[in-house]
């Protein structure tokens, strides 16, 4: 049977199913609508969604929306039950595929604003169609966003998308999870591939890229570099504008309050992206009007080279009164769109369980302590992780450590890999919630200055247990990279510097 077009304001929608009662409660409706056609191409790219609406909602009684989607590889949510606390609370929910998933059609430009943020844009037109929904004014619904990973990276691309284009967001509040600040930076930190998750996010929708993009992204998990010549080129160029790292670059920030919930443990988006986000995305009005939680999950890969350890839970949802990030989302936006007090409090500062299961609050965990190091030998390619004492417990330490240090190396190519461990001995230490970070140097360097960022953390070292900096030839998550032969890195004139909350 064909399924009916209809035209509504310039917006194609396609029905792909009738109304239909979703429960006692809610209808749905399923459907598309036609966004930025693929380069090169003239034929409008389908963006499809599911719209909930609570039973109460009309034209006399408007409820505000709530935008979801799903992370990378999967697609929509249909069931209403997924919704039920969110239409219960008084929202309408539209969940929809992303461009190249689910029924969507198109690529997948992975948050590219010129098309994944105008899709986003066209969905909020839509939205803005519907006399349900609550308006602040003609043509301005009044929404919010959540999602995870993937679905974290849309609220971003579709919000500052809109900035860029007519210098204002539709967006009211967004509550991203699990995503990123700067893409390449996550995938390959230093240009040194995580190639764990790589081959993991590739196997879930690697065929969705375009074809060179795909090409390069094989490339870059065979070798664990970035690829030299065109391929190389033609990642930059792919990743170039995706996330908001490049968005602030051209002058942009959200002035919308934002509940951000990162993966403490998480190897993929680590910490260190989203205390970018918090920290470099928003004005300074809207961080203080926004909530970081930081919680032990996310894209979490044990760290078996070098060892690693972490606890999972969110004792911060907790200590701020909900049993989870899901509830604390719903009152972030029950405040800031419905104007309900809920008693939620801890805007403009950082919530972070550390590893050993407790929420630390803190108002700014900028370095405040620099330790000298002296000289650091690495063996690079091969060899054990060495363990090197920097301070006794009891200490707690959040924040995002840097290393800075005179690198010498001779081989090109080579990668030494960093973090903090904790352990009562260096032969006990273990990584602190499973994260390091490369040191990469493509070329033999004698002498240049560097300075990384190590795993941002949070983590109590008790009384009897140390502190250690782990420097390691080989990092399971970046397996694959290293020089063509074993070799030494080294770095002269070492300095650690870290937040220490005592």
């Amino acid at each position: 049977m064909r399924r009916p077009v209809l035209a509504l304001a310039g917006v194609i929608v396609l029905l792909l199913s009738p109304v239909v009662p979703a429960a006692a409660d809610s209808t749905v409706v399923n459907g598309c609508v036609a966004s930025v056609p693929e380069p090169g191409t003239t034929t409008p790219v389908r963006i499809c969604y599911s719209l909930f609406k609570p039973a109460t909602a009309s034209a006399q009684h408007t409820v505000p929306l709530i935008f979801h989607s799903h992370g990378w590889g999967g697609s929509r949510t249909t069931d209403p039950a997924a919704f039920k606390d969110w239409l219960d609370a008084g929202f309408g929910v539209l969940s929809f595929d992303q461009r190249s998933f689910g029924e969507s059609t198109g690529v997948a430009h992975v948050m590219n604003p010129d098309f994944e943020g105008r899709d986003v844009v066209k969905l909020v037109d839509l939205v803005a169609g519907l006399d349900w929904v609550t308006k602040q004014r003609p043509g301005d619904p009044l929404i919010g966003a959540i999602g995870g990973s993937y679905g974290g990276g849309y609220q971003f691309a579709g919000a500052f998308t809109e900035l860029r284009d007519s210098g204002r967001t539709r967006f009211d509040a967004l509550a991203p999870e699990v995503t990123w600040w700067d893409l390449k930076q996550s995938l390959a930190p230093q240009e040194a591939a995580r190639t764990m998750w790589l081959s993991v996010l590739f196997a879930g929708g690697g065929t969705h890229l375009p074809p060179a993009v795909s090409a390069a992204f094989v490339a870059l998990i065979a070798t664990g570099a970035w690829p030299a010549g065109k391929a190389g080129r033609d990642l930059d160029a792919f990743f170039a504008h995706n996330g908001p790292a490049w968005q602030v670059q051209q002058g942009r920030k959200l002035d919308i309050p934002v509940l951000f919930g990162q993966g403490i443990s998480d190897n993929l988006f680590n910490l260190n992206q989203g205390l970018a986000n918090f920290d470099r995305a928003l004005t300074a009005r809207a961080r203080a009007r926004s909530i970081f939680v930081g919680y032990n999950g996310g894209h979490t890969l044990p760290s078996v080279v070098p060892p690693g350890f972490a606890t999972a839970g969110d004792p911060c949802s907790i200590a701020l009164g909900s049993p989870n990030f899901a509830g604390l989302s719903i009152r972030f936006m029950q405040l800031q769109l419905l104007h309900q007090s809920s008693g939620l409090t801890g805007f403009g500062v950082y919530h972070l369980s550390t590893a050993g299961g407790r929420c630390l609050t803190q108002q700014n965990p900028t370095p405040n302590k620099s330790y000298r190091l002296g000289k650091i030998v690495a063996p690079t390619g091969v060899g054990l992780p060495v363990n090197l004492p920097i301070a006794h417990g009891p200490l707690t330490i959040a924040g995002t450590p840097t290393l800075s240090g005179d690198v010498y190396t001779v081989i090109p190519q080579s990668a030494a890999y960093f973090a903090l461990s904790v352990g009562k001995s260096p032969l006990t230490a273990k990584v602190v919630q499973n994260n390091t970070m490369p040191l990469h140097e493509k070329h033999p360097a004698r002498g240049v200055r560097r300075t990384i960022e190590l795993p941002a953390i949070a983590v109590d070292v008790p009384a009897g247990e140390n502190l250690y900096l782990t420097v390691a030839p080989i990092a399971d998550m970046y397996a694959g990279q290293r020089g063509p032969l074993p070799g030494v890195m080294m770095l002269k004139n070492g300095t650690l510097t870290l937040h220490s909350v005592r």
